[in-house]
């Protein structure tokens, strides 16, 4: 399997995931990038998943459908263009011969799922649109504090090995923040050196591991006593036994963080 983050709009990803004959897009916020993609590896779409229902993601959806004929799957609780099957956590969803877990991960927006697949040529992989990114997460346009901990604790809880695909390069500005919250935290140190390497070369930042988002993002480690700490000195009566507060402490401090 061939795994490509084809970028859109200003630092958008639609991944695409394909056999070198058929493929699959999430979330593709806009149809151009994902029709070239196509006709340049000589691929025929098969499916288009979408994670949830804004417009960065879901852009291009009607016009790759009426292109290609690819069946649409997207969250149930939320509107997405149809026609499309809707998928709720537990359903399954099968496509390119791989079986993916539907997740619930709301937060970002009401209904957004996440799509996990145990297995892709050895090793997990996750669609996670815009709930968890790599040192961050979605901001809280629709859902609570405590539902986008829930989600986040419920992806921390995927392999190590997994592959996190988000839909967005934000990982610079993203690590600049949790290195306020965690300065002295080696492994973001050294992870923010590898990025900013990355990029200097033009390259995606993505896909992380679940693995190193446990070492290096504050929103999954609101355990951690150094991040505690940090968030209490935002918020002196927070009681640091409560994730989601501890979260919704840091969330509220990175939506005005420069």
């Amino acid at each position: 399997m061939n795994l490509l983050p084809l970028p859109a709009f200003t630092d958008n990803y639609i991944w695409m995931l394909h056999d070198a004959q058929r493929a699959l897009v999430v979330d593709p916020g806009a149809a151009a990038p994902v029709l070239q993609a196509l006709q340049q590896h000589g691929l025929q779409l098969q499916a288009i998943l979408v994670t949830h229902h804004h417009g960065d993601h879901v852009g291009g959806v009607a016009q790759l459908r009426a292109a290609t004929g690819a069946p649409v799957f997207g969250p149930a609780q939320e509107a997405i263009p149809g026609p499309y099957t809707p998928l709720m956590a537990g359903q399954p969803c099968q496509t390119l011969g791989l079986h993916w877990q539907v997740l619930d991960v709301p937060g970002h927006t009401a209904g957004h799922i996440a799509y996990f697949c145990p297995d892709v040529d050895g090793a997990p992989l996750l669609f996670c649109g815009d709930t968890l990114f790599s040192g961050g997460c979605g901001r809280l346009f629709e859902g609570t504090a405590a539902q986008m901990h829930t989600a986040l604790t419920r992806l921390a809880a995927l392999p190590g090995r997994t592959r996190v695909c988000c839909a967005h390069e934000y990982t610079l500005s993203n690590l600049r923040f949790a290195l306020a919250v965690e300065p002295h935290n080696p492994a973001l140190q050294q992870y923010q050196a590898h990025c900013q390497a990355l990029r200097a070369q033009g390259r995606p930042t993505l896909p992380s591991t679940m693995a190193q988002e446990c070492a290096i993002n504050p929103f999954l480690r609101t355990q951690v006593p150094a991040v505690q700490a940090a968030a209490r000195a935002r918020v002196p009566h927070l009681n640091t036994d409560d994730g989601a507060a501890i979260l919704a402490a840091l969330r509220a401090w990175k939506d005005d963080f420069q």
